[in-house]
């Protein structure tokens, strides 16, 4: 039988183990800023970062819970969830970046880079 204390202590070691996961490689301070800025520093932060790191996102954006996981969907990067925050003022969100993510336009994050279209050839 499973008491209380059983259950929470499950609970926090679930919690340890998903933590140890979602070590970050690098830390993306977003806090003031809302979503097309936050998202503009995360893609300028990351463009370095080999396939697999782990990020997090420090944000105060109360949209981030909903723009994150739709950023990482349309570009490709997994979207890990929210970890626990250090401090009650910002929440902290994990992304593990894609080897080959889709690329987005230099101003608007949430337009993906036309594809080069080829020219024409002549014969």
């Amino acid at each position: 039988m499973t008491t209380p204390d059983d259950a929470v202590h499950n609970a926090a070691a679930s919690a340890n183990t998903a933590s140890d996961d979602t070590a970050p490689d690098l830390t993306v301070d977003g806090t003031g800023l809302l979503c097309v800025q936050l998202l503009l520093r995360l893609r300028k932060q990351i463009a370095h970062l080999p396939a697999g790191a782990v990020v997090h996102i420090l944000t105060t954006d109360p949209a981030a819970p909903l723009d994150l996981p739709a950023w990482c969907h349309l570009t490709g990067h997994e979207y890990l969830g929210p970890v626990p925050s250090p401090a009650p003022d910002h929440d902290v969100y994990a992304l593990r970046l894609t080897s080959a993510p889709v690329q987005t336009r230099p101003d608007r994050p949430w337009h993906p880079t036309p594809a080069a279209t080829p020219s024409p050839t002549t014969d």
